[in-house]
């Protein structure tokens, strides 16, 4: 480890970000410098500014998320709500397969020369487990008029917040 006197003869330092546990704990991050012999002065910031993983504990309650997100895809998928709606709560994955889901269905719809209609169903189960902190997997069993549906989804803690990685509606 090295002071932070950079006006030193010789040696090159690299500025990197090092955070102890998450950003959340720390409002200033703990900066070291680093000696590297010859080469340009760099600044490393990936870690700060990369998404951060969140332990469960600093976490809301995932079940009012599970429901709300279940009842906005069915919603999406029937044409009543913009996906747009949802993208706070899902990553950029699950978001790009529920837009071309969406976009499927409003393509059956059309073909079919049906209204968007708001779905009316009931959520008959909710399961939900974590198998690693920071993760909840869940699946929402939901009831309408003309089927049932199950909805999974797999909820990550990032930046504070619970995130859907990943969504299916079966």
């Amino acid at each position: 480890m090295h002071d932070s006197s950079v006006g030193d003869e010789n040696p090159m330092y690299v500025l990197s970000t090092y955070l102890a546990g998450t950003a959340l704990t720390r409002s200033r991050p703990m900066v070291y410098f680093q000696e590297i012999p010859g080469g340009e002065p760099m600044m490393i910031l990936h870690e700060y500014f990369a998404p951060q993983p969140t332990s469960t504990q600093d976490l809301p309650d995932p079940v009012p998320l599970i429901e709300g997100l279940t009842r906005g895809v069915l919603e999406v998928l029937s044409g009543v709500r913009e996906v747009d709606q949802l993208v706070r709560w899902l990553a950029e994955d699950a978001y790009r397969k529920l837009v071309t889901r969406a976009n499927l269905s409003a393509r059956a719809r059309s073909a079919r020369a049906v209204a968007p209609a708001r779905p009316v169903f009931e959520i008959l189960s909710l399961r939900h487990s974590s198998p690693a902190d920071g993760v909840v997997e869940a699946v929402v069993i939901v009831a309408g008029p003309a089927r049932s549906r199950a909805v999974a989804m797999r909820l990550e803690g990032i930046d504070r917040r619970w995130r859907a990685t990943s969504l299916a509606v079966l």
